[in-house]
């Protein structure tokens, strides 16, 4: 099942194994089980400290949980998790066989200390860079809390519980057999909506904070550049941020971020926040700003709000928070998201196996999820509003060169239509003869760009008619003191390393302000 490097480097990681456990499979005899038992066979032939049980009763069938002797450990995986999943077995491997995380204290004390029945479903896919994240952060809370439980279940392996339970959308987290929520998490956000009272009690210390010198609030790249560059300074720095990482958390492939000739978003993503982290940076993760107070005299202090009542204070803010899915806000896309309306084709493409699905828009991002989803999908009908193609000549050559791809241009989505539980359809309207088509199908990806983050600012920043935050050649709002930048700001292209340079622009902006004014 695994090749001769990949065992060598489990083996390296599976010597930091310090407690013996078990693993309880429980298998058919099916061909995934097989395969499945071939992957366990590899693991415990590298490792005199874990054993293999092959007698579990577990209904979904290919499964395994992780059980150590003395300790009630409930972790299990039904299917078989390689692709993006296999760090996440490796992790639980180690953790359950004695290994420290590297959560902080604070954060593993609080897991600790919950109460109560948690018996959490997590639904992912191979393909899906979101959902390790959720299922690393469920799997050790598992192991370090024996009222939490967790079932990370491959959706496209166990294709009937998906139906039935009509999931359309990964990663998907049950809890005690109700919808607990979708899209990626971490795990203090998973505490914040089980731990009540974790959201006052991080507000009441985000209140009692000293100003800062630089407050960053937005942790994308634009976010993560100009924190480097302002701690560097050796001023008072904090990055307040909605998820650190922002937008590139969602992108798969990045292939044109100069010297990295290709990584994946969430990777990038956490050497970003590594890379913060390696200086005297303070990081105040999920908080969402709502509002700006400026400083009402030269050399005053400007205020930022956030939804979860916390407020802080700083001389110069950077404001970087990115962009968002832009929506088609047509009818029935609300009601139908997450039940057929998706935004990743990566993380939800799989979900979608052998049905009809649509694609809308014609740029890059478009085109490139039609040439993926044509390989899992019994057809994809790709429509853009535009008399033609945008994307690059080389996307749309591989494009029209498969056959279960339609292209439909100058057509303009009016409506996604459903039977009240799931998507069935979409009308969309000719611009050429202004006649409404019907498409039947089951699933539909939006890929039409993005709208900056910036709806908390009207009022208070000059925006520009698209919402942008208008800056000027420094990185400079209309506000003194206050800089922006990333996807968010009116700088054109919207590009991962642009925003990194537009941040590191605006911090040295944001310092050389500090200086002139004190």
């Amino acid at each position: 099942m695994l090749d001769a490097t990949l065992k060598t480097q489990l083996k390296a990681y599976l010597e930091k194994v310090t407690q013996p456990f078990e693993i309880v499979a429980s298998l058919d005899d099916g061909e995934k089980s097989k395969e499945l038992l071939g992957l366990l066979q590899d693991i415990v032939g590298l490792t005199d400290k874990i054993t293999l049980k092959t007698d579990g009763n577990d209904a979904r069938r290919p499964s395994f949980s992780l059980v150590r002797p003395g300790a009630d450990i409930g972790l299990t995986f039904a299917g078989i998790p390689m692709g993006h999943e296999f760090t996440s077995l490796v992790l639980a491997l180690l953790q359950v066989g004695g290994h420290p995380s590297k959560l902080d204290v604070e954060t593993i004390e609080q897991i600790k200390a919950i109460e109560g029945t948690f018996e959490f479903e997590t639904y992912f896919s191979l393909s899906c860079q979101n959902c390790p994240d959720v299922v690393q952060a469920l799997n050790l809370m598992a192991v370090l809390n024996p009222n939490i439980r967790n079932v990370s279940i491959d959706g496209a392996l166990f294709q009937e519980e998906v139906e039935r339970r009509q999931i359309m959308a990964v990663p998907s987290i049950y809890l005690n057999g109700e919808v607990f929520a979708s899209g990626r998490m971490e795990v203090k956000e998973i505490l914040a909506k089980i731990d009540t009272g974790a959201a006052s009690r991080d507000a009441e210390k985000l209140n009692g904070k000293e100003a800062f010198d630089v407050l960053v609030v937005g942790g994308g790249p634009a976010g993560a550049a100009a924190a480097i560059y302002a701690a560097r300074k050796g001023i008072r720095t904090g990055v307040a941020a909605e998820r650190f990482g922002g937008q590139v958390l969602d992108t798969m492939a990045i292939e044109n971020f100069i010297s990295v000739q290709e990584t994946e978003g969430p990777k990038l993503a956490r050497a970003l926040e590594e890379h913060v982290k390696q200086y005297d940076v303070d990081i105040m993760n999920l908080q969402r700003a709502s509002a700006i107070i400026p400083a009402k005299e030269a050399g005053g202090l400007h205020e930022v709000k956030f939804d979860s009542g916390a407020s802080l204070k700083a001389k110069t803010l950077i404001l970087a928070t990115g962009a968002r899915w832009r929506e088609m806000n047509v009818p029935g896309e609300q009601q139908y998201r997450g039940k057929g309306v998706a935004y990743c084709p990566h993380c939800d493409g799989p979900l979608f196996k052998g049905k009809r699905v649509a694609v809308i828009g014609g740029g890059n991002s478009g085109v490139e999820a039609a040439i993926d989803l044509a390989g899992i999908v019994a057809h994809v009908t790709l429509i853009e509003f535009d008399s033609q193609l945008r994307a690059d000549a080389v996307l749309q050559k591989k494009l029209h060169s498969l056959a279960n791809v339609k292209v439909i241009t100058s057509a303009l989505t009016t409506e996604v239509k459903g039977d009240g539980q799931k998507v069935n359809g979409l009308v969309y309207k000719d611009r050429n003869s202004d006649e409404l088509h019907t498409v039947e199908l089951e699933g539909i990806f939006v890929q039409i760009g993005l709208l900056p983050n910036s709806d908390w600012l009207k009022g208070t920043i000059e925006l520009s008619p698209r919402g942008e935050i208008i800056v000027d050649a420094k990185g400079g709002t209309n506000v003194p003191g206050i800089f922006a930048a990333g996807d968010v700001t009116t700088v054109p292209y919207k590009q991962i390393v642009i925003a990194v340079g537009e941040g590191a622009k605006a911090s040295l902006s944001a310092f050389d302000h500090l200086i002139r004014s004190n």
